[in-house]
C-alpha cells in the first residue's frame, strides 16, 4: 500500500513540477497566464475515517487576472485594461488571445506574431463599419489625390471698411477697388496646390440706414502662381441689421487650370460668416481636397478604432477590433501558451467593440506581460522537488524490501 501511495505522490510532484516549469518558461511570455495543478486525496472504497491512500490530480487551473502594461512604443501593439480576448483566425479557426503584438504581413493585413489574421469589423466604402467579423487590412501604398469639391469659409467682415462706390470697376492690381483680400488653396484632380485669390468689395447701402451687401470676386492662379483666366463674380453677400449672413451662399466656382487635371467645380460655402464692428480676419476653413499620400503609419485607439495616417495630412479607418467574453473563461481550452479555444465549458463567445458591454479597453503602443510570479514559481518548484525526491525514496525502500524478501 505506502508503495502505491508513493508512486501517486510521485506522479502528482511530477505533475507540478511539469506546470511550475511551464510558467517559468512562459514568464516573459505576452499575455501568458499562469496555471496551478490541482490535487486531492484518494481514499480506499466504501472506507470512511480513515488516512487516504495517495494523491491524484483533480486538473489544472489557470489564473486569468491581468498582468502588468509594457510600453514597447509600436503602434501596432495593444493590451487589454479589462476584460476580453482578441479574436483571431487561425488557419480558418476562430481562437482568442489577449497577445497584442500584432504586425502587417505581405498584403496588409494585421496578423498575430504567428501569422494568425486578426479580426474585427472592417470599414465600409462609405467609411462606416460593418457589421460582420472579417480580417482586418491596411493600405500601406500611395493614397490617389482628391479634387477640392467643397470649400467651406467663415469670415469676420469689417463693416468700418471703406465703401467702394458702385462705378468703380473691380481691378486685382489697384487696392482701391476692394475692401479687402485673402487666399485659399485648393486642389485639382492631380493634387497640385492650386490658390483662388479672394477679393471683397463692400457696397454701398441700397438705402440710407440699411446693411451693405458684400461682393466677392474669385481669381484662380495655378500651383505656379499664374492666373488662370479673369477675376470671377463669385457671389453677393447679403447680411441682416445684426449682421448675419442672409444670402449669397453656397456659391460655386468653376475653373478649367489648364495643367491636364479635369475641370474644377468647387462650393464654396460662407456659412458663419458675420458683418460688424470687427477686424477682418478668416475664421476658419475647411477644405476635402488633398493631395497624394503615401503610407506613414497604423494607431489603435482605446475603442479599437484602426486609423492609418498619409504624408498628407490624411486619417483613414480601417475598421475596428472586436473582443469577445466568455461565461466561464476558466473553460476555455488552452491551444498555445497565449490561444485559447472555445469549448463547451466556457460557452460561446459575446463579442463587442472595446469600450461597450463587458469589453475592456485598450491601450496602443502596449503590451500585456505575463501573469506568472517568478519568486513565488521558484519557492513551488523547490517544493514540488522536495516532494517528488521524498517519494522517489520510499519507492526505492520499498523495491529494496521487496528484493531482500524474495532472497530469503
Amino acid at each position: 500500500m505506502s508503495l502505491q501511495t508513493a508512486l501517486s505522490g510521485l506522479l502528482g510532484a511530477q505533475t507540478g513540477l511539469n506546470t511550475v516549469s511551464n510558467d517559468l518558461a512562459n514568464a516573459s511570455t505576452t499575455a501568458f497566464k499562469s496555471q496551478t495543478a490541482l490535487f486531492e486525496d484518494v481514499y480506499p472504497s466504501g472506507a470512511s475515517n480513515v488516512p487516504g491512500i495517495g494523491t491524484a490530480t483533480e486538473g489544472i487551473s489557470a489564473d486569468f487576472t491581468q498582468g502588468d502594461l509594457t510600453a514597447t512604443g509600436n503602434p501596432l501593439d495593444a493590451a487589454i485594461q479589462g476584460n476580453g480576448y482578441f479574436v483571431i483566425s487561425n488557419n480558418g479557426t476562430q481562437q482568442y488571445t489577449r497577445d497584442g503584438s500584432f504586425q502587417l504581413n505581405s498584403s496588409g493585413e494585421m496578423v498575430t506574431s504567428t501569422g494568425a489574421a486578426l479580426l474585427g469589423y472592417p470599414a465600409t466604402a462609405t467609411g462606416g463599419v460593418g457589421s460582420t467579423l472579417a480580417p482586418i487590412s491596411i493600405n500601406t501604398g500611395a493614397i490617389p489625390a482628391n479634387a477640392t469639391s467643397n470649400l467651406g469659409l467663415t469670415l469676420d467682415l469689417n463693416s468700418g471698411d471703406a465703401t467702394i462706390p458702385a462705378a468703380t470697376p473691380f481691378n486685382a492690381a489697384n487696392p482701391s477697388t476692394y475692401s479687402e483680400t485673402t487666399s485659399v488653396t485648393t486642389y485639382d484632380s492631380l493634387g497640385n496646390a492650386n490658390t483662388v485669390q479672394l477679393y471683397f468689395v463692400q457696397n454701398p447701402a441700397a438705402t440710407a440706414g440699411a446693411t451693405p451687401t458684400w461682393t466677392v470676386y474669385a481669381q484662380p492662379q495655378n500651383a505656379a502662381g499664374t492666373a488662370v483666366g479673369t477675376p470671377q463674380t463669385l457671389t453677393t453677400l447679403g447680411f441682416s441689421t445684426s449682421g448675419a449672413l442672409s444670402s449669397g451662399s453656397p456659391a460655386t466656382l468653376n475653373v478649367n487650370w489648364g495643367n491636364g487635371s479635369a475641370a474644377s467645380a468647387i462650393a464654396f460655402n460662407l456659412t458663419g460668416t458675420t458683418l460688424g464692428a470687427q477686424d477682418f480676419a478668416v475664421a476658419g476653413i475647411t477644405n476635402d481636397g488633398y493631395a497624394p499620400g503615401s503610407y506613414s503609419g497604423t494607431t489603435i485607439s482605446a475603442s479599437g478604432q484602426i486609423q492609418s495616417t498619409y504624408t498628407n495630412g490624411q486619417t483613414v479607418s480601417a475598421g475596428t477590433l472586436g473582443l469577445a467574453n466568455f461565461l466561464n473563461q476558466e473553460g476555455l481550452q488552452p491551444v498555445t501558451g497565449n490561444i485559447f479555444a472555445a469549448s463547451p465549458t466556457s460557452g460561446q463567445p459575446v463579442i463587442n467593440t472595446p469600450g461597450n458591454g463587458l469589453a475592456g479597453k485598450l491601450s496602443g503602443g502596449n503590451l500585456e506581460a505575463s501573469n506568472a510570479s517568478t519568486s513565488s514559481l521558484l519557492v513551488s518548484l523547490i517544493q514540488y522537488q522536495q516532494a517528488y525526491q521524498a517519494n522517489a525514496s520510499v519507492i526505492q525502500t520499498e523495491q529494496q524490501d521487496s528484493t531482500r524478501l524474495t532472497q530469503i
